[in-house]
C-alpha cells in the first residue's frame, strides 16, 4: 500500500503544478501567458491530469474519488485515510513549489494584482456567493465527474487518461462557471493551506468558510452518489 499512497502524493502534487501553475501563468505579472484566460486554464488542467494518469496509473488524486472507490470495493477501506492525507498533503506540496517557480512573478504582482485574483490562483471561490446554491453546484459536478471516471474506467480501461481529460475539460467548461469546480478536497484545501502559510504580501482574505463547507464538504457527497449511482442504476459495479 505505500506505493500506491506514495503515488496519490507524487499525482495530486503533479497535477497542482499544472493547475495552480497556470493560473500563475494567467494572472501574474510578466509571465509569457499573462491575461491567457479560461479555456487556456482549463485546457492545462485537463490535458494535466492526463499526464497524471499516463505516469501513475489509476490513481484517485482525490479524496472524493477514494471515498467512491473504498465505497465500490475498488480499494480497500484501510487505504482511505492513508490516501486522503497523502493527497492533500501533495496538494500542499505541489503548491508550495509553483509558488517558488513563480517567487518573482509574485513579487512583481505586489500591489498591481487585485489580491483576491491572487488568492484563486490556489483555490476556488465563486464570484457571486450563494453557499446553498453554491453547495449544489459542487456536488452535482462531482456526481457527474465522478460518474463519468467510473464509467470510463469500466468500459474504457485503455482510454482512461485521455477520457478522464475530456471529461475534465467538459465538466470545466460546462460547469465550472459559478464556483471553478473543485471536485476535489486535495486540489482546493491543500493549494488554500499552502496560500495561508506562503510569505505572499498584501493577503486576501482565505474564506475558510467558503473552502471547509463547499469544496471541503460537497464534493463527498456527490461522490457518495455517484458510487450509488453506478452501482445501482447502472450496475456496472
Amino acid at each position: 500500500m505505500w506505493q500506491q499512497t506514495l503515488y496519490e502524493f507524487l499525482g495530486t502534487a503533479l497535477m497542482i503544478l499544472f493547475g495552480v501553475g497556470v493560473h500563475c501563468d494567467g494572472v501574474l505579472k510578466h509571465t509569457k501567458y499573462q491575461g491567457s484566460g479560461h479555456v487556456f486554464a482549463i485546457t492545462t488542467w485537463a490535458f494535466g491530469i492526463s499526464v497524471v494518469l499516463f505516469i501513475f496509473g489509476g490513481v484517485c488524486i482525490n479524496p472524493a474519488m477514494a471515498l467512491a472507490q473504498a465505497m465500490l470495493g475498488m480499494i480497500p477501506w484501510s487505504s482511505f485515510v492513508p490516501f486522503v492525507i497523502a493527497e492533500c498533503l501533495g496538494g500542499v506540496v505541489g503548491a508550495v513549489i509553483v509558488w517558488f517557480m513563480y517567487a518573482d512573478h509574485f513579487k512583481a504582482s505586489e500591489d498591481v494584482v487585485d489580491p483576491v485574483a491572487v488568492r484563486n490562483i490556489f483555490s476556488t471561490n465563486p464570484n457571486l456567493r450563494n453557499l446553498p446554491r453554491n453547495y449544489f453546484v459542487e456536488t452535482l459536478a462531482t456526481f457527474v465527474f465522478i460518474t463519468g471516471i467510473l464509467a470510463i474506467a469500466k468500459n474504457y480501461e485503455s482510454m482512461l487518461p485521455v477520457g478522464v481529460g475530456l471529461l475534465v475539460w467538459a465538466v470545466g467548461m460546462g460547469l465550472g462557471g459559478t464556483t471553478g469546480f473543485a471536485m476535489n478536497q486535495a486540489r482546493d484545501l491543500g493549494p488554500r493551506l499552502a496560500y495561508q502559510i506562503l510569505p505572499i504580501r498584501n493577503k486576501a482574505n482565505n474564506d475558510w468558510q467558503y473552502g471547509l463547507i463547499v469544496p471541503g464538504t460537497a464534493p463527498f457527497l456527490g461522490a457518495a452518489l455517484a458510487a450509488l449511482f453506478v452501482r445501482h442504476v447502472m450496475g456496472l459495479f
